[in-house]
């Protein structure tokens, strides 16, 4: 009886070629994910540091320290910062506080900072 190694029932030829295929889609898949989180943690960051510049500026701009105001400065300086500022609202002790949004977005959204500048409350 001659018979063919290569061929019939339990044959496992081209099974480590499949495993490591397999391997290498969840490496990458592994690699994007981490690639978007940390995408989205340096928009994070850039969210939150355009939210405090324009509250910075438009406290100055309450304050009288700087020209223009509150809210059109913290736009200003927002839209400087590739942001949009969503909400300006001023508070009777000489503070600010804006909320703002990048205008670039990934695919799990796009980023929003807060921020307060003024007086400690």
């Amino acid at each position: 009886m001659n018979r063919n190694p290569w061929r019939g029932e339990g044959s496992e030829r081209g099974s480590g070629t499949v495993l490591a295929a397999g391997l290498g889609m969840v490496v990458i898949l592994a690699m994007s994910m981490s690639l978007l989180l940390a995408q989205s943690a340096v928009m994070a960051s850039q969210a939150a540091a355009s939210a405090d510049l324009a509250a910075l500026a438009a406290a100055d701009a309450l304050r009288g320290v700087s020209a223009g105001e509150p809210c059109t400065v913290a736009a200003a300086v927002a839209a400087r910062h590739e942001a949009r500022l969503l909400t300006c609202t001023e508070g009777g002790d000489l503070s600010v506080e804006v909320r703002t949004q990048l205008r670039a977005s990934t695919v799990l959204g796009s980023a929003a900072g807060r921020a307060r500048a003024g007086p400690p409350p």
